[in-house]
């Protein structure tokens, strides 16, 4: 009986998403809720697993081709038996890899799909490379190796006359190898969308930024007092971050324009506090929401950071995760930023961007003193936020973070 392997449902906000790689190939075997494919969306990456046994039969979409909710990505035949051996493409690439003999075919059908390749035997030296210089073979890759060019030097030939001129051998993914030129590179789903929504937000807001500096002294203070006992109380480091979350919530109480967005010509207020954290990821910048973070406890904001931290490179991170969001929270600091004016995300109104904590001389009582200080920065529409409102925000963060107990007192 012949089942269709179907595009899952696709939140509103995702259109479409786009095969990111097919772990089998037509003719093998599958196993229920079995992963058989990845589809890349402009947030995510959907694991897509096999709805029941059978022989996947045939592949409608191929990798890099763009599907939507509920569409039929493969068919796979609960009764058939398998066609192809995965054991023998794995022998087959592993002898292509120890002879040398490049292979081709994964770019154009199945550049994922990618296994690791043994070490060579010892018995032929010659075929060793550095681990810098291995190279990853999918399956598909093995199942079909084209003859080399007759013409064409033997790879040890070129390895040994490259080793002769001081130079790395020729390997596709070692910059070193690589010949002068230029090299085209789609854009993952995920960088399209950060680079549309990012010239959206220049095109329709009307973005101005404002700065401001905080001595992080008494929270670094409070944070050496009681780091011990939190950690082992919570399970959790006290960090920077949750202080931060929280005043936030407490400045955007005081000044509800800059929690608000634009619908045409209407100011949508919200009256609940989701704030995006902007976190780094190897695919590029995501944001994932604290729902309702201002009844979130320190420990809770804590926690929930590490975990969006952790889950985003490893590909975990939801849609519902990633939906919504009123204010966002963007910490360059970490990557040794001391200043910089951070843009918007569509349809917030106000971004605050966190940067390195750096010692520097102060004014403090008509003396100069070095303290731990902190460059602040406020991007806001100023389509919505006036500059009173937006200065008189981030001096409300900056006075919470330079006296803590206003967080907890709520003053």
């Amino acid at each position: 009986m012949l089942i269709e392997l179907k595009t899952p449902e696709l939140s509103e906000s995702v259109q479409s998403g786009s095969i990111l790689v097919w772990r089998k190939q037509a003719g093998e075997r599958v196993r229920r809720d079995e992963t058989l494919t990845e589809l890349e969306t402009d947030k995510v990456i959907l694991e897509v697993a096999a709805p029941a046994d059978g022989v996947l039969v045939e592949i409608r979409v191929p990798v890099g081709g763009e599907v939507k909710s509920g569409e039929v990505l493969a068919l796979i035949d609960t009764e058939a038996s398998a066609s192809r051996s995965p054991d023998a493409a794995e022998s087959l690439a592993r002898s292509a890899y120890e002879s040398g003999v490049p292979l081709a075919g994964a770019a154009q059908q199945n550049p994922g799909a990618t296994m690791e390749v043994p070490q060579p035997v010892p018995e032929k030296p010659a075929a060793v490379l550095p681990p810098s210089q291995r190279r990853e073979l999918s399956r598909h890759d093995a199942e079909e190796p084209p003859p080399a060019p007759a013409s064409a030097p033997a790879p040890a030939m070129l390895a040994a006359a490259a080793a002769s001129a001081g130079k790395c051998p020729p390997c596709p993914t070692c910059p070193d190898s690589l010949e002068r030129g230029d090299r085209h590179v789609q854009m993952s789903r995920l960088r399209q969308r950060i680079a549309e929504r990012m010239k959206e937000a220049q095109n329709t807001a009307a973005i101005l930024t404002t700065f401001n500096e905080i001595n992080m002294q008494p929270v670094m203070d409070l944070r050496a007092r009681y780091q011990e006992r939190f950690q082992k109380e919570h399970g959790v480091k006290l960090g920077f971050m949750s202080f931060f979350t929280k005043a936030v919530c407490q400045a955007l109480k005081a000044y509800p324009l800059v929690n608000a967005s634009v619908d045409g010509r209407d100011i949508v207020y919200h009256d609940y506090f989701d704030i995006g954290v902007a976190v780094s990821s190897e695919r590029g910048l995501v944001v994932p929401i604290l729902r309702d973070a201002d009844r979130m406890s320190f420990s809770a904001v804590e926690k929930q950071i590490a975990d969006f931290g952790r889950r985003a490179n490893s590909l975990e991170l939801t849609l519902d995760e990633m939906e919504g969001g009123t204010f966002t929270i963007s910490n360059g600091g970490v990557f040794g930023s001391l200043l910089s004016t951070p843009i918007l995300n569509p349809p917030q109104s106000g971004v605050l961007g966190l940067h390195k904590i750096q010692d520097r001389p102060i004014a403090e009582n008509g003396q100069v003193v070095i303290r731990p200080m902190m460059y602040v920065a406020l991007s806001y529409d100023h389509r919505l936020v006036d500059g009173r409102e937006a200065v008189s925000f981030l001096r409300a963060v900056k006075d919470a973070l330079e006296d803590p107990a206003r967080l907890l007192l709520e003053l």
